[in-house]
């Protein structure tokens, strides 16, 4: 993709830009591997591509308007004669280089941990180092209830006066989606104690977001329930473990065979890191690819390095940027510090509280933004 878009980039300006919008593509069904797009043009013309909400490419205007077309599932003749006309270019080589964004982007798709800088050659930008004007994630706790027999005082419950009702959640669901996030996120607390939890994964669906539930897990033993919330749209999954609880295990049994991607999440405790080599041999054999870590104390920091270079050698890739279920194994009192709050926060992605109040990240309680059931989007979130 050379000619048109060396052209196109020192031309641009003298041609109107397309107008801002979100757009979402879902791939058909019998499609293999089923995957959804996202395409956010922004004012200026660039967009950003996001590939099964984790794959995020930003966009020159030329590349931002074939990502419009080929979503928009415009033939590649009339996509070149469009270019031809809009640009006055070659007819021939605005189709060979549409076609060829088009392969790329296919290729990403169907292969996955493909670097797309080092394979594909799009330009390389450093994690969460560009402009957006929305974030790419919404983290929605919509409890901090904890399951019986775990103690209140786990999770920040004296820190919400009361969780949002169902049609409240859909409001902010709805509102987010205007305002062009792609990608929601369910956790708390534990978010299956919320019976809508199934209604607001279907309103996600409806818009045409992509969900995810982070969750310690049990309740999906039971496959009926697991299938209820696959059938309402559900995207991934993160199950924080539970070792030494067999349910938690047998969860695992049953998540690992559905058609649905699933991270386990586990924290390192003194009494974790003693079996941890033999749990991360177990969720291998139960074919657990992506695995996430936090640590109970810092001073576990070198032990959790050693397990990073395990879970490579089984097979396991590691996602770090997503937040953790509160939990005996991850208490309030472990909240981030200032200090370490993750590159992305507050820019990329932002953390709701059961009543609706956005915070940055999660655990980032000095800094409420505002609460998105009353106030617009513009104050809560200013375009970086």
């Amino acid at each position: 993709m050379s000619s048109v878009v060396d052209w196109v980039r020192e031309r641009f300006t003298k041609v109107q830009p397309l107008p801002a919008d979100t757009l979402h593509y879902q791939s058909p069904p019998g499609d293999e591997p089923a995957y959804r797009l996202h395409l956010r043009l922004l004012k200026d013309g660039s967009g950003i591509l996001v590939v099964n909400a984790a794959t995020v490419l930003h966009l020159n205007p030329s590349a931002a308007e074939f990502a419009f077309h080929m979503m928009k599932g415009t033939a590649p003749e009339d996509v070149a004669g469009y270019f031809a006309r809009r640009y006055r270019v070659n007819r021939d080589t605005a189709l060979r280089d549409f076609s060829d964004f088009r392969d790329r982007v296919q290729t990403l798709i169907h292969t996955p941990d493909l670097d797309p800088v080092s394979f594909l050659d799009f330009e390389r930008v450093a994690p969460h180092s560009q402009a957006l004007t929305a974030p790419l994630r919404l983290d929605c706790a919509v409890t901090y209830r904890l399951p019986p027999g775990d103690k209140a005082e786990h999770a920040p419950v004296k820190r919400v006066r009361r969780e949002l009702n169902t049609e409240e959640w859909q409001s902010i669901l709805d509102s987010a989606w205007q305002f062009g996030i792609p990608h929601i996120i369910f956790t708390g607390g534990e978010p299956t104690l919320r019976e809508d939890l199934p209604t607001l994964i279907s309103h996600c669906e409806k818009n045409g977001q992509v969900t995810g539930l982070l969750t310690d897990g049990l309740k999906l033993a039971d496959k009926k329930y697991l299938d209820l919330l696959l059938q309402t749209g559900l995207d991934h999954l993160m199950i924080a473990l539970q070792p030494a609880n067999k349910r938690s295990w047998q969860a695992l049994e049953t998540v690992m065979p559905a058609d649905i991607f699933a991270t386990v999440h586990l924290t390192l405790t003194a009494g974790v890191i003693r079996k941890a080599s033999s749990y991360l041999e177990k969720l291998a054999g139960l074919g657990v690819r992506s695995l996430s870590l936090s640590l109970a104390d810092a001073k576990y920091r070198d032990q959790a390095a050693a397990l990073r270079d395990l879970a490579a050698e089984l097979g396991m890739s590691l996602t770090w940027d997503l937040p953790v279920p509160y939990s005996a194994d991850n208490p309030v009192n472990l909240e981030t510090a200032e200090d370490e709050v993750p590159s992305g926060a507050g820019r990329s992605w932002l953390y709701l509280e059961p009543d609706g109040d956005a915070l940055p990240a999660q655990g980032v309680s000095g800094k409420v933004l505002g609460n998105l059931l009353k106030d617009p989007w513009d104050k809560v979130y200013t375009p970086q």
